[in-house]
């Protein structure tokens, strides 16, 4: 049989095919993925769990062993690898070959489940435990935010609103805010003075874990109903810190805190990590895609 013979004879069933083809060949190269780094699939999850002041023989017997126990009670478990640190629990657990992307969120559910139920295993001061699922999403497209005249708060500030915003975004899935300067207040005790008075450190550090603490103050019976009752007196400031009465000492008397230490605010000092721009110090915002999205057509939205 002479093909080309054959194909001109039945022109009207060659010209449908070549169609056919042609067709899906485009719709096979519009489906072709796009992505920088290629889409893959970790099975793998970390358990992270602290244990303040606790020496790795004591977190090994204490924590480890728990967590390890409530992941060895997952049916799609494959191995379990595990060390123990000063203070922390580190446990990372793997999962049979044959999960998929779509079978893993089930899975990393039932583990949470697992590791939840044996926190009442853990010792006093231990935990809460932390599962880690998605260490391997890829940051597509990452932002450095700066700004002259503007302080580090009002920087991140910014940043929290850009987070807030680029979650609409078309195929975005997550923002993360790289390296923020984080703010806090510094009580610096004069030392001397607290020893002139008596005054043990415990007795400060109690005083502030007891204040401004959000708590269910009841209710009272106005006429036919019942009104909730929210007390005052909450500090909104570092000035007012130094109102605070510390009680302590020999004599067991009252004195402010203003008048054994000094309360300023400023930021974390060392910072956990630092991002520079130019030089200049910046906040960063990191952008990953969702799964099966395309990351040109993300970052085109995003600009």
């Amino acid at each position: 049989m002479n093909l080309a013979e054959t194909s001109i004879r039945n022109s009207v069933v060659t010209w449908v095919v070549a169609i056919t083809m042609v067709g899906a060949g485009l719709i096979a190269f519009q489906g072709l993925s796009r992505l920088e780094d290629p889409e893959f699939t970790i099975k793998d999850a970390i358990i992270l769990t602290p244990y303040p002041g606790a020496s790795a023989a004591e977190v090994e017997q204490e924590v480890t062993n728990v967590i390890e126990k409530a992941a060895q009670e997952l049916g799609q478990l494959d191995t379990v690898v595990s060390r123990s640190s000063r203070g922390l629990s580190y446990v990372q657990v793997t999962m049979k070959d044959k999960y998929d992307k779509y079978g893993l969120p089930q899975v990393w559910d039932e583990l949470r489940r697992k590791v939840s139920d044996y926190q009442l295993y853990l010792p006093p001061g231990a935990g809460p435990s932390i599962v880690n699922d998605d260490f391997g999403d890829v940051y597509g497209a990452y932002m450095a935010i700066t700004g002259d005249g503007y302080d580090a708060k009002e920087i991140y500030d910014y940043a929290k609103f850009l987070q807030r915003e680029l979650l609409q975004v078309q195929d975005v899935k997550r923002v993360t805010i790289l390296s923020p300067r984080t703010e806090t207040i510094y009580v610096e005790m004069r030392r001397a003075k607290m020893a002139e008075l008596g005054i043990p450190p415990e007795a400060v550090l109690a005083s502030l874990s007891s204040k401004n603490l959000i708590v269910d103050s009841g209710r009272a019976a106005q006429g036919p109903e019942r009104v909730a009752l929210r007390p005052t007196g909450e500090f909104e400031s570092e000035q007012e810190f130094g109102d605070l009465l510390i009680r302590g000492g020999t004599t067991d008397a009252l004195v402010y805190l203003r008048d054994i230490a000094d309360v300023v605010r400023g930021y974390q000092d060392p910072p956990f990590d630092i991002l520079r721009y130019n030089g200049q110090r910046a906040v960063g915002l990191g952008i990953s895609t969702v799964l099966g999205g395309n990351v040109v057509t993300m970052g085109e939205a995003v600009d």
